[in-house]
């Protein structure tokens, strides 16, 4: 009997021993966050593992009337307790999140989950009460002070930007020049303070200017160190172009106009509720503008050879004739090929003087053009076709092309030499002796046409038919003519549409929204085959964040996740497509600032472009 019940409470305690190792080895996952908060107070919501979770398995809620200001945060550690020889190992993981209060009202945080071993648990939702600052009950009594130090933090940081820390010039390489001499015009941004993103608000315009854009293949500002009035700043060039005046006399080239949101850390006195005490960054928008510029643009000087017609640089002439001798009929080329720095996409073709009985077909031009900020270089080819008609000993004039040097301030001409061509009689061996009629001054290829052209006149009996209706006043005429009216008016009035398109600049902007996206999608693919994550997670977030702000009109300073929520649910996108949006900003977030990345760059890519192709396809403006 003795034997039968130590039997037993061994095997109870075997039992009991399992259910606690099972329990304890069960993996919980816990949220927790203040149960009342003021609005504009910051605080902490943190989701609580006792296992180790896997990799890529978190999934954070959608916090519906919060601003997400960091997080996910994620820390991890591992105890191991020594009992009277018995060792106990616990694995915790945490994610922290620092949530900002849109307005009062009684909000849920909805439930996270994670993976561990495969399996998915789930935290519990919570509930917030968020109140107005002089609502809130008697524990919340330091939120006033909290925050009037923000406020004073806020004002303390905008003083910290000098007027000097932050400007936008216009640089240009030359303040007097002559009409069509290049002028290479580049705005740039000079900062002493980092920033996070800008924004352009007003677009120079170059009247009188003819413009060239070095920059349109660009993606990215370029940055350097330069000195200005005896202060360090980092540069950024933000414009570059190439003009070249069309007028003379004084023509001004507008300013540029921006907001850049910079970055100020101020020392704090309150408990911050995710770094602590001690400093906080506060974004501080200051719009700066270039200075508007005037060039003097003098008239070429007079005394222009004949041949000149506005060419302005220094170029060089190679002439490529045609063979000497040419049978009659046959066709030729005689090609002229320009080439150097100046203005190259101006230049006209050189006369080229051929015989009466030379039968000339249009000119054919093709060109190799580099544009650089040192202007545009390269070649233009001109190729001359014709057919000789006559036989004959035939002299073709030099070609002449004159150009106007501003180095040099003085005209140059450019001669090729002289051809003296034979014709020989074609393969049927037609031939004929020069003949000039008296009193007429017709050379002998002109009697040979007259003899083409004139026939014998025709005896015997006539046949006389009907002679059709000529066209004009006719009704294929009225016909004609209403529908040549038609297509004037309505080439009228898509004219003026695209005009007014143009002057819209918050229509422009919407419309280069998917453009800039594209580009920036596409040096963000490049970052994700170098392997490189924190560039593309960068580019990501200014493409997407980009997109929404010039396809909406948000300001930079207004840019946040609900402001974008509410401007698609405006235009019928879904609350679950909105929802898309934020998650994607969440984990390239996380993935960008965090130790360890919660997102993979391939899937980001590929949700990233389908979000703004749904996007693109379902907003029309």
């Amino acid at each position: 009997m003795k034997k039968i019940t130590i039997r037993i409470l061994f095997t109870v305690l075997l039992v009991v021993q399992a259910l606690s190792v099972w329990a304890a080895g069960k993996p919980v996952f816990e949220a927790s966050s203040p149960l009342v908060v003021a609005v504009g107070e910051a605080f902490r919501v943190e989701f609580a593992l006792n296992a180790k979770p896997d990799e890529d398995s978190f999934r954070a809620p959608s916090f519906d009337g919060f601003d997400v200001l960091a997080g996910p945060a994620v820390s991890t550690g591992s105890s191991i307790q020594i009992v009277n020889g018995s060792m106990t190992k616990s694995v915790n993981c945490t994610y922290t999140f620092v949530l900002l209060p849109k307005e009062a009202g009684n909000y849920t945080i909805g439930v996270a989950e994670v993976a561990v071993d495969g399996e998915v648990v789930r935290t519990n939702s919570l509930p917030i009460q968020i109140v107005e600052e002089g609502s809130a009950p008697a524990v919340q009594g330091s939120t006033g002070e909290r925050r009037q130090q923000r406020e004073q933090n806020q004002t303390t940081a905008q003083n910290r930007i000098a007027e000097d820390d932050v400007l936008l010039r216009a640089v240009v390489s030359k303040s007097s020049l002559y009409k069509n001499e290049p002028l290479h015009v580049t705005y740039k941004l000079y900062t002493r303070v980092p920033f996070v993103d800008y924004s352009f608000e007003a677009a120079p315009t170059f009247n009188g200017f003819w413009a060239q854009d070095l920059m349109s293949k660009k993606t990215n500002a370029q940055s350097s160190r330069e000195t200005y009035n005896g202060k360090v700043y980092e540069t950024y060039v933000l414009g570059d172009w190439l003009l070249y005046p069309q007028q003379v006399g004084q023509l001004r080239i507008d300013p540029m106009g921006m907001t850049i949101v910079a970055q100020v850390v101020v020392q704090s006195r309150n408990y911050d509720p995710f770094f602590g005490s001690g400093h906080e960054v506060y974004n501080v928008p200051r719009k700066v503008q270039s200075q508007p510029m005037t060039v003097t643009v003098n008239p070429l000087p007079a005394g222009a050879p004949a041949s000149f017609t506005g060419a302005v640089g220094q170029f060089t002439m190679e002439c490529t004739p045609p063979a000497e001798h040419l049978a009659a009929n046959s066709a030729a080329t005689y090609t002229v090929r320009l080439s150097g720095t100046g203005n190259l996409t101006f230049v006209q073709a050189p006369t080229l003087q051929l015989p009466s009985s030379f039968e000339q077909y249009n000119v054919k031009t093709t060109e190799a053009i580099n544009t650089s900020a040192s202007g545009i270089s390269g070649y233009r080819q001109f190729e001359y076709p014709f057919i000789a008609r006559a036989e004959g000993e035939f002299e073709i004039p030099a070609v002449e092309f004159s150009y106007f040097d501003p180095a040099r301030r003085q005209y140059h001409t450019l001669t090729s030499k002289g051809l003296l061509m034979e014709v020989t009689p074609d393969a049927k061996g037609t031939s004929s002796e020069a003949v000039v009629l008296p009193g007429r001054g017709l050379s002998k290829e002109e009697v040979k046409l007259l003899g083409e052209d004139i026939r014998f006149i025709k005896l015997g009996d006539s046949r006389l038919g009907k002679e059709r209706e000529p066209l004009i006043f006719s009704r294929l005429y009225w016909a004609l003519l209403g529908v040549i009216i038609m297509l004037f008016g309505i080439t009228y009035l898509a004219l003026r549409r695209k005009i007014r398109e143009s002057q819209n600049l918050v229509l422009v902007r919407g419309k280069r929204a998917n453009k800039v996206a594209l580009q920036r999608f596409r040096v963000a693919r490049q970052a994700m085959e170098e392997q490189n994550r924190h560039a593309f997670y960068e580019e990501m977030l200014h493409a997407l964040w980009g997109y929404m702000s010039d396809k909406f009109n948000i300001p930079v300073s207004n840019l946040t996740k609900e402001s974008v929520r509410e401007e698609l649910l405006k235009r019928g996108i879904t609350q679950e497509e909105c929802q898309r949006f934020s998650q994607i900003i969440t984990r390239c977030d996380e993935a960008q600032y965090s130790p360890m990345a919660t997102a993979q760059m391939q899937e980001v890519y590929e949700e990233g472009v389908a979000l703004l192709s749904l996007v693109e396809q379902r907003v029309k403006r």
